[in-house]
């Protein structure tokens, strides 16, 4: 099912999550980006398109706080027109049930994720139900969580050492009885603030024990930016005072991960990066300038290029041609 205002005469364009799944599992990983304005909206284009890969825009809570519904769903429909080449999907990320329901009923979004890990295993998949119920209904497909990531995320906090790592059997049992179409699983990547502690790694055959259980059923990593070092060391050169010994998932490790069923990578932490260290240099090195329209272009080279890099270690660079030919 393809939602509304695709342009059918030049392929697919906005698609379901659960249709990009189907043609990437196995194959590569679809990356995941949140957007919060116009400057992340055009660099996340302009980037995929060049990359020629399919990708996921992904909305918060926070997002749609901060730049308002109409707003980003306009920047998005926008980038739609001006980028008929691109497939994408629209996803609600880190969503409680009532967003949830919000965003189904809506007809904008291609898929939801439920988050309700901070909650007992019964319970999680109770609400989870509930929402795959409703999702289902209007052709939607629902991402659940198990297990917990350690770092923090929107409203969300964890501390590391209340991080869990998934249960392959649990993560059986909760496909099963939730109906969840992919499920986000805990693997030994973190959120936002942890990965400033330098001690993330995929647990590997953590990752193969869960597709054991859930054979073709797409597993999804949350917290998976890599925070390149020498983003942190020139964001510290122009003012910053990130931890240099940061660092977060090896981008390396991706390309490992696909063949276990891991199909979705949801990458925001990275783009902040980009986003401090370019307005870090230019006001540093342009302390007359007032017109922020200059560094804003400048910002959305910079985040096409590195959606590029992004979409090569993911193996979904250079995927369209096929993805439409798949979806056709």
């Amino acid at each position: 099912m393809k939602l509304p205002a695709a342009e059918p005469e030049e392929g697919p364009v906005i698609v379901t999550t659960a249709d990009l799944f189907r043609v990437a599992y196995g194959r590569f990983a679809v990356g995941a980006y949140n957007i919060n304005n116009m400057e992340q909206t055009l660099g996340l284009f302009r980037g995929h398109v060049e990359a020629e890969a399919p990708f996921i825009i992904q909305i918060s809570k926070g997002a749609r706080k901060y730049a308002g519904i109409p707003m980003l769903e306009g920047m998005i429909r926008a980038a739609e027109t001006m980028f008929p080449e691109a497939i994408f999907a629209v996803h609600l990320d880190h969503g409680d049930e009532q967003t949830c329901y919000e965003c189904i009923d809506s007809g904008f979004y291609s898929s939801v994720m439920i988050d309700a890990s901070h909650a007992p295993f019964d319970e999680n998949v109770a609400i989870t139900r509930r929402v795959v119920e409703r999702a289902h209904a209007k052709g939607l497909s629902v991402e659940a969580e198990m297990g917990m990531l350690g770092g923090v995320e929107e409203d969300i906090k964890v501390d590391e050492k209340h991080a869990l790592l998934t249960d392959p059997e649990e993560a059986r049992l909760f496909v099963e009885q939730s109906g969840c179409d992919s499920l986000a699983v805990a693997i030994g990547t973190s959120h936002g603030a942890y990965k400033f502690s330098g001690n993330q790694g995929l647990h590997f055959d953590r990752i193969a024990a869960i597709q054991q259980q859930l054979p073709g059923c797409p597993l999804v990593m949350h917290g998976s930016s890599s925070v390149p070092q020498e983003e942190v060391a020139r964001i510290n050169a122009a003012g910053g005072k990130l931890d240099p010994s940061a660092k977060g998932v090896n981008e390396d490790e991706f390309a490992r991960a696909v063949p276990l069923g891991v199909t979705k990578v949801n990458i925001d932490t990275d783009g902040r990066l980009v986003w401090t260290r370019v307005q870090r240099e230019y006001l540093r090195d342009h302390p007359a300038d007032f017109d922020f329209r200059k560094p804003g272009a400048l910002l959305i080279t910079e985040y096409a290029a590195f959606i590029v890099n992004k979409s090569r270690k993911l193996l979904s660079a250079g995927t369209l041609a096929d993805l439409r030919g798949a979806l056709a």
